[in-house]
């Protein structure tokens, strides 16, 4: 047997390699049904997916919500806001792998832990300072949003501690919305590791669920900036059956996005 493969080694070496190839060009043709234009983002896209259904069992509820890419490409598209509860570090990567567009996140800037450089690059996150009104982020938000982009925002500003309670609705994305004329895409997140820190939630396995509600238009509504915070915060406590927990998120122990 040893004198077989001694003789043969350029041919199992040749079959190997096709393979390889092989395996390669089926996952760069799966990679390529992603919402990513560069094939390394895609790749991790790929990678992704996979790894959402592993190690998290995802489970997608409501993806006839979706928009389409097609209509997103329509030059007289409508701006796309997506906001969704929060309850681990593994949010925005659950969401993203599920939706035919890229989303742009917004999140606080000193949660840009080092190790995770790849996933910020590859989500194009939009940073904003915790301590103070960032405008100039904000503007970068308005800017993505009128070039056709989608946007991303966790709107009760930290994690949901205790689990399973929606805390209150920072003000500044119905500013977002009402300035933006942007439709609304509602995302329902449960099931995640309910660990700290945050990003503990990547590597412990978990049952998870994200379910994707009817989009919602607030223009010509007339509601204040104010009223659609609040009034996406009712739909929720009605949509989850969750109770309303009205103290503001320790900043100090969790993650925080603002706008």
């Amino acid at each position: 047997m040893l004198t077989y493969f001694v003789d043969h080694w350029w041919t199992m070496l040749a079959a190997a390699a096709l393979l390889a190839l092989f395996g390669a060009a089926l996952i760069v043709r799966a990679a390529g049904r992603g919402p990513y234009p560069g094939l390394c983002e895609r790749l991790i896209w790929w990678v992704s997916c996979r790894y959402v259904r592993v190690v998290h069992n995802l489970v997608v509820v409501g993806a006839e919500h979706l928009p389409e890419r097609a209509k997103l490409a329509d030059p007289d598209r409508r701006p796309l806001i997506v906001i969704a509860n929060h309850t681990a570090g593994v949010d925005p990567i659950l969401v993203a792998t599920q939706t035919p567009f890229v989303i742009r996140w917004m999140m606080a800037d000193d949660m840009r832990v080092p190790w995770l450089g790849w996933f910020w690059k590859w989500q194009r996150i939009i940073f904003v300072r915790r301590e103070q009104r960032d405008g100039l982020r904000v503007r970068n938000a308005l800017a993505e949003l009128a070039a056709g982009g989608v946007v991303g925002i966790f709107p009760e500003g930290g994690l949901e501690r205790p689990p399973q309670e929606i805390m209150p609705f920072l003000p500044g994305v119905g500013l977002l919305i009402r300035k933006s004329k942007a439709r609304v895409l509602p995302v329902w997140i449960d099931g995640t590791p309910q660990v700290d820190p945050a990003w503990g939630s990547l590597w412990r396995r978990s049952r998870s669920r994200v379910e994707f509600g009817e989009v919602i238009d607030y223009e010509g509504s007339g509601l204040s900036a104010a009223d659609i915070a609040a009034d996406l915060r009712s739909r929720y406590i009605t949509w989850t059956g969750w109770p309303a927990n009205d103290t503001p998120p320790d900043p100090a122990s969790t993650e925080r996005a603002s706008v």
